[in-house]
């Protein structure tokens, strides 16, 4: 990729270059005549939604069959230890590309599996600040992330039950609860996202689901997932079913409904031969609804991007800076090049704070806002009292946070580039509401990449690892 800084070789080339480019610029019958101007505002009906089909009555006879259990009681029996503190290895973010990164104000790692493991990839994060005004879920302020599976052959069928890609998988952590005698320690416990579905006997059964999981974010009762090309799907925290209430995973369980349950089989999804398995997950998260895109899908599943039509579905999180008028905000991931140059849009979604569902007007969901984003490898956006903050990374190179704000009718950048992690990702905004006179606000997010040997990762400046991390507002707010 050619970058600013490299000049022609000569007046001749310079001259031949731009030659080029004014051929370049002549449009042809398929390729727009001009690109969508980074920062003007977008059509914000592109990002409406409507609901998809109800999953109510999957949902209500799986809860039949299996018991349900709490957030606060899968912190309690969190089965894997993160790291904090100076029991934290992992740190991608050296000294940075430039040598001037922003440090993290606090920082997780991963259990050992979880920090190297090729199959799962963290994406997403969100947490109770994003759920609750009072930041609390019950007596416990989890974070939660997601991973999808990098399996390299498709979904199983519908009714086969049997196949390699498990889907997507949560990680529910409470940074703030220490393990007893190990105060650098924190559990922590993986659930695992599955799509309810009647077989062809009319059993209700499930499948793994087929996401990216880029971003996820938690309002009220409900987790909302980013479906690339889609929308949204939904899943309810009062509907996290359990396939191992006695915690023996040696001994089949008997369900509600008089069926077994099985936890060893890492091959086998969702109902077979009146057995429930769940590739080896105790836990599984049932979709409860979802969201689609009203307008008609222009993009491709490659990483550029168009300027009109429905969006990508690429990162979301909440915005709860106005009590009155929470948003979920929703933007694209876009790889541009001269051929593709659009940088992504970036739009908001009203919440509905009664029902923690989207609010809905005649059946569509419709967005209050949307602008085309400043630049484009996007990897995350959060809003908060009118800043917006953006994670964009680029290969195995130190990522980037930048900020802007909504000057003259446009979305323009606001002060310099930070320099933070390797491979960043998804954004969520603990807003620090609860406490009397405002407590410390977090911007959280994640990385992607495991710490190892192969391609870049081996940069001391800027080296890989995978963490959860979280700079102070006030922080990123000072710098210039």
């Amino acid at each position: 990729m050619l970058t600013s800084h490299q000049a022609p070789f000569s007046r001749r080339a310079g001259w031949v270059a731009a030659l080029a480019a004014a051929i370049l610029a002549i449009p042809l019958l398929d390729t727009p005549a001009s690109a969508a101007t980074p920062g003007d505002p977008a059509t914000a009906s592109s990002f409406n939604l409507k609901s998809g089909p109800s999953l109510s009555s999957q949902v209500a006879d799986l809860k039949a069959a299996l018991p349900t259990q709490g957030v606060q009681d899968l912190l309690d029996q969190g089965n894997r230890f993160a790291k904090t503190g100076t029991s934290c290895a992992a740190d991608p973010f050296g000294t940075g590309d430039n040598g001037a990164v922003l440090a993290p104000d606090r920082k997780f790692c991963w259990d050992g599996g979880d920090a190297d493991t090729e199959e799962w990839i963290p994406q997403g994060i969100t947490g109770v600040s994003d759920a609750q005004a009072d930041e609390l879920w019950g007596t416990r302020k989890p974070l939660v992330t997601a991973w999808y599976d990098k399996a390299s052959t498709s979904l199983c069928s519908a009714d086969s039950g049997t196949c390699s890609d498990k889907g997507v998988r949560l990680s529910f952590l409470d940074p703030q609860t220490p393990v007893p005698g190990s105060p650098d320690q924190r559990r922590y416990r993986h659930v695992l996202l599955v799509e309810p579905y009647y077989n062809s006997n009319g059993n209700a059964s499930y499948k793994a689901v087929d996401l990216h999981a880029g971003g996820i974010a938690w309002y009220k009762n409900y987790l909302y997932v980013a479906d690339t090309m889609n929308g949204l799907r939904v899943f309810d925290m009062r509907s996290i079913l359990d396939l191992n209430p006695d915690q023996n995973a040696a001994v089949d369980d008997t369900t509600l409904d008089g069926l077994k349950s099985n936890v060893r089989d890492e091959n086998k999804i969702g109902r077979q031969s009146n057995v429930y398995y769940s590739h080896t997950y105790r836990y599984v998260m049932p979709q409860v609804a979802s969201y689609k895109f009203v307008a008609a899908q222009g993009n491709s599943s490659a990483g550029t991007c168009v300027a009109t039509g429905a969006p990508k579905a690429s990162y979301i999180s909440i915005d709860r800076s106005n009590a009155a008028a929470p948003a979920l905000i929703m933007g694209e991931y876009c790889d541009s090049d001269d051929t593709h140059p659009e940088k992504g849009r970036v739009g908001a979604l009203p919440i509905d704070d009664t029902t923690g569902l989207l609010r809905a007007t005649g059946g569509v969901v419709t967005a209050t806002s949307a602008y085309y984003l400043p630049r484009d490898l996007t990897q995350g956006a959060a809003r908060y009292n009118g800043m917006y903050y953006f994670n964009r990374s680029w290969l195995d190179h130190s990522g980037s946070l930048r900020r802007a704000t909504v000057t003259g009718g446009r979305l323009v950048d606001y002060g310099s580039n930070i320099t933070n992690a390797v491979g960043p990702e998804d954004l969520y905004i603990e807003h620090g509401q609860s406490l009397p006179g405002g407590g410390t606000q977090y911007l959280w997010s994640l990385t992607e990449h495991r710490a190892d040997g192969t391609a870049g990762c081996t940069d001391a400046g800027s080296p890989c690892g995978r963490v959860i991390y979280a700079h102070r507002l006030s922080d990123i707010l000072t710098r210039p």
